[in-house]
């Protein structure tokens, strides 16, 4: 008897190497069960697939294609290239709508995430009876169609609304009369529909990050208490770091909204007095379907497609830098 014969025990046979591969979890089979087809994970993913593709990925490619063209939306279309590109940076009314947007996205993104965060701040240090009413209350605002929200606005900033008759009452008070058609009014009508961005976005963000504040050890907060941090300190060194990767769920969901805030503008002043409400989203059907310049909506459309994913990736990107 060989002495490899003696070590092998009657039940020491040696496999195969393929035998041994298909039986390891990351094996040549991948851990899949025996006989089950390779492509079979397609088959469930593929009905999703197809709305995707269908319902986004196609008329994405078909807005980018029209976006090369001067088309009226009827007649024949003239090959522009990429004119209509450039006049999405030329025409001053179109420059506007993107510098209103940049102003939105303070509203729609930065505030709420900053008040959310004092909210937050306050009811980590102390108990609220009633927090689940108060937290349903304030995301109330994300289930309300967006029509029905601006439907709403307009009547609190009308003439006769709450806001103008709170004004009125401090104006009989004694002091001055800031009653006005916000909503008509140049210089306030944005920052009107600005502040109705603001209180829909803020109930998310705080969902967010009362989400976020529940998987903080609370040793944290009472070893930041004992060495003497107040609010603000114990905010800074123990929350705001726990909360980073809320922040970024939080600023990439109302940074797009604002990006794509349509139906308020619409709604609420179509993009008027003037041109003082009009935004990218707007312009989209303002240039497709009213001044019949279907090439220059779809770039619009684009450029705010390709912004929207550079802000995503951005936000994403900085969440795992620092990770790293």
């Amino acid at each position: 008897m060989t002495t490899a014969a003696r070590h092998e025990g009657p039940g020491s046979r040696r496999e195969a190497p393929d035998a041994r591969a298909a039986r390891r979890p990351g094996g040549r089979n991948g851990g899949r069960p025996p006989g089950e087809a390779r492509g079979i994970g397609w088959l469930y993913v593929l009905p999703a697939l197809l709305v995707y593709g269908g319902f986004l990925l196609w008329p994405l490619v078909r807005g980018a294609q029209f976006s090369l063209y001067h088309w009226d939306g009827l007649g024949t279309a003239t090959w522009a290239g990429v004119s209509n590109y450039t006049s999405t940076w030329s025409d001053p009314a179109l420059r506007g709508a993107f510098g209103h947007l940049l102003v939105l996205v303070v509203f729609y993104s930065v505030l709420p995430c900053c008040i959310a965060f004092v909210l937050v701040g306050a009811m980590s240090r102390t108990k609220i009876r009633g927090l689940a009413f108060f937290r349903t209350v304030l995301f109330l605002p994300q289930v309300i169609a967006m029509v029905a929200v601006a439907v709403a606005w307009r009547w609190v900033y009308s003439a006769d609304g709450p806001v103008n008759t709170v004004l009125g009452g401090l104006h009989a008070l004694g002091l001055p009369d800031w009653r006005r058609g916000w909503l008509g009014d140049f210089t306030f009508a944005l920052p009107a529909v600005g502040v109705v961005g603001t209180w829909v976005g803020i109930g998310l963000a705080l969902v967010l990050f009362l989400a976020g504040v529940q998987k903080i050890p609370r040793e944290l907060y009472e070893a930041a208490r004992i060495d003497g941090a107040g609010p603000v300190r114990e905010f800074i060194a123990v929350t705001l770091p726990a909360l980073r990767r809320e922040l970024a769920v939080a600023l990439t969901l109302t940074t797009i909204m604002a990006i794509r805030n349509f139906d308020l503008i619409y709604m609420a002043t179509e993009g008027g007095p003037g041109n003082a409400t009009k935004v990218p989203a707007y312009e989209v059907y303002n240039r497709t379907f009213n001044t019949g310049e279907v090439g220059l909506g779809c770039a619009i459309g684009v450029t705010l497609a390709v912004l929207a994913f550079a802000v995503t990736a951005g936000i994403g990107r900085l969440v795992e830098g620092r990770d790293a």
